[in-house]
């Protein structure tokens, strides 16, 4: 067993890792990670066996004493390939945090790959976290439809397509992101006093990277931009990344219509989930219930996204 740490020359090594991964997604590609590397001190690992084949990479950086994976996504444990079974899960467990012990950090901030992710079971980790006595640090909750036999949506939502038809609201995949940041932008600062996580020149940059899973759903209304979801899709989830309206389009009830044609087109393209994001705030302990309400309305129900802490 070889733990490795990550250097820019690891780069190919990486990228085919994460693709033949049972539970990486291409938040985790380094053309994704590495568009905001100089807000993180790296300190990702790679796991090999005796013969030089990668067993699975662990996206991190360096927070003090304590390592995180990875705060700079919304998740990324241990993306194990195939041949990561439960042993050697544990071996490279104990072999990962002796490296990171060694180095003198004291402990292990771990982000697992929410279950809905894997594209095979993938929960080697969990077990692993147990058996180093990990403690739950914190868990927000996710609204998700199963698309394979999906909720009906609500009778709220369905009244609120019907106004957005009449209106004249059309939906449609667009490039524009420019047209939409400011949408999402006054929609942050107004509701949450919060800006997007992702400037807009990070997301063109990041959308030009990664056309395929880096999507904007637009809503307009006599021709002008009121709405918009901004989807992050890697197989088997589609993921809603941002989600903003405008006032206008809030009265007309332009986003229903909106999630109604991505939950359509999702479902054509074959993904499993539909993922319409978190609804807490300060690590969980604050819900934000009439948001999750909305997604509910949706036909969308709880998935747990789960942090644990490890002492090394």
């Amino acid at each position: 067993m070889i733990i490795k740490e990550y250097t820019p020359l690891d780069a190919p090594t990486w990228d085919k890792a994460v693709a033949e991964s049972r539970n990486g997604t291409f938040l985790h590609m380094r053309g994704y990670m590495d568009y905001h590397a100089d807000r993180f001190a790296d300190c990702s690992l790679l796991a090999l066996d005796d013969h030089n084949r990668v067993l699975a990479v662990l996206p991190a950086h360096a927070a003090d004493t304590e390592v995180a994976s990875h705060r700079g996504l919304s998740f990324g444990g241990w993306l194990m390939t195939a041949r990561a079974d439960m042993p050697a899960m544990m071996q490279i467990w104990n072999e990962a945090s002796r490296h990171y012990a060694d180095r003198g950090f004291t402990s292990l901030d771990y982000r697992p790959v929410p279950h809905i992710y894997h594209r095979y079971p993938a929960e080697e980790d969990l077990y692993a976290l147990f058996r180093a006595g990990a403690t739950l640090r914190s868990t927000l909750v996710s609204s998700t439809t199963d698309l394979s036999a999906p909720l009906q949506f609500d009778s709220n939502a369905r009244r609120a397509m019907r106004r957005a038809l009449a209106a004249g609201v059309e939906c449609h995949v667009s490039t524009d992101f420019a047209a939409f940041w400011p949408i999402l932008s006054a929609c942050l600062a107004e509701r949450h006093a919060a800006t997007p996580v992702h400037t807009l020149a990070e997301i063109t940059l990041l959308a030009s990277r990664f056309p395929q899973n880096i999507v904007l759903y637009l809503a307009t209304l006599a021709g002008r931009p009121c709405a918009g979801v901004v989807m992050y899709l890697s197989h088997p989830v589609a993921h809603c990344q941002y989600i903003a309206s405008d006032e206008e389009a809030r009265a007309v009830g332009a986003l229903p219509l909106l999630f109604s044609r991505i939950q359509a087109d999702a479902t054509a393209a074959g993904y499993r989930w539909l993922d319409y994001g978190t609804s807490c705030e300060d690590a969980g302990r604050i819900l934000n219930t009439g948001l999750i309400r909305q997604k509910c309305g949706f036909g969308a129900r709880a998935i747990a996204f789960n942090s644990f802490n490890v002492t090394l």
